[in-house]
């Protein structure tokens, strides 16, 4: 935990009419899930940061517009003083919590089924994203909660999906669509987001005839198929991009706001990274969808149309609390048609 020994804060002092039960528990509840420190009944603590500043005056309002008062107070505190303050924000113990759970789930990965297994990791994701945000003075702890998370996604990955590509250094070659019409494509079996969407791209996009093969060895790629998603493949992990944003790279179509939006949830669920909100959902029926199809042929038919609905909503960038009007009215981009097998 980093302490700064002219760390500025920001206190709250609160008072509610005794009647006032229920915005009371609101309140408090707000409170606490910003990792307010209670220094007495009605008196909480905060760094003065962004975050912290804004939490604080959205309870202010909450308490004003149940009738009571509340006052917003920065303060800088000696050093002493900070670092009396700072203990009340040390999340170690909760990082050495989450830890033993990575820990627990990391080894139990060879005995669970792979839809609870990302069940489970999407869970920790999310406490371990809940606990950063309320992390005002980080350290040590959350750096090694945050590597350890990283590590338990890969291995989840090798457990589930072998053979995932390591990414290279490089330059993303540009690339003629025209010259890419009417391959074969290869990828390995049992597909998993990266390769779905990017098979997904490839037809959509690049070449609406592709025969897309699947293959239980990558050392099995026909010498005329263009690979891709593994190692030595033709288009593969780069850098920090994975293979769907490497091909839209490739082919120029990065700057499409759909494509460049679906990346992003693509690039989070292969590799982590910036969350994307809807990422937990997309998962689940993607798992789904490999748990309840064999043929990666019917695979690709069935997330291909998942895709086409995130691609159309991301292009149209209608909001989710939009009407049904603006939706009727809005521009949605649509995907070239693709084949439905090979």
């Amino acid at each position: 935990m980093r302490i700064n020994p002219a760390q500025r804060w920001l206190m709250l002092v609160i008072s509610l009419p005794s009647q006032s039960a229920t915005p009371r528990m609101r309140v408090w509840r707000a409170l606490k899930a910003a990792g307010a420190a209670v220094l007495r009944d009605g008196v909480y603590l905060l760094p003065d940061q962004t975050a912290p500043r804004a939490a604080f005056r959205d309870q202010a309002h909450e308490v004003e517009d149940a009738g009571g008062t509340a006052y917003l107070v920065p303060f800088e505190s000696p050093a002493d003083e900070a670092r009396d303050y700072a203990q009340l924000f040390d999340r170690t113990e909760q990082y050495a919590e989450l830890l033993a759970r990575i820990a627990e789930l990391k080894e139990r990965l060879v005995t669970l089924s792979e839809p609870e297994a990302r069940k489970r990791l999407a869970q920790l994701q999310r406490d371990f994203d809940a606990l950063t945000a309320i992390d005002y003075l980080p350290g040590p702890a959350g750096e090694q909660a945050r590597e350890a998370l990283a590590e338990l996604g890969t291995a989840t990955t090798a457990t589930y999906s072998p053979g995932e590509p390591s990414a290279v250094a490089g330059e993303i070659r540009k690339l003629r669509i025209a010259d890419y019409r009417g391959r074969t494509w290869a990828t390995r079996a049992r597909p998993w987001v990266d390769r779905l969407a990017s098979a997904w791209f490839i037809r959509c996009f690049i070449d609406p005839e592709a025969r897309i093969l699947w293959l239980h060895d990558p050392k099995d790629c026909p010498p005329e198929a263009l690979g891709f998603d593994f190692d030595g493949a033709a288009f593969t992990h780069i850098g920090a991009r994975v293979t769907f944003e490497v091909l839209a790279v490739s082919f120029g179509l990065a700057e499409d706001r759909g494509l460049a939006r679906l990346g992003k949830l693509v690039h989070y669920l292969d590799v982590g990274g910036v969350p994307v909100a809807e990422a937990a959902g997309v998962e689940t029926i993607l798992v789904g969808l490999r748990q309840r199809l064999a043929d990666d042929d019917a695979l690709l038919a069935e997330a291909g149309a998942t895709f086409d609905a995130l691609y159309a909503a991301y292009a149209s960038d209608v909001s989710t609390d939009n009407n049904n009007t603006n939706r009727e009215q809005a521009n949605v981009s649509q995907p070239p048609r693709r084949r439905a097998g090979n």
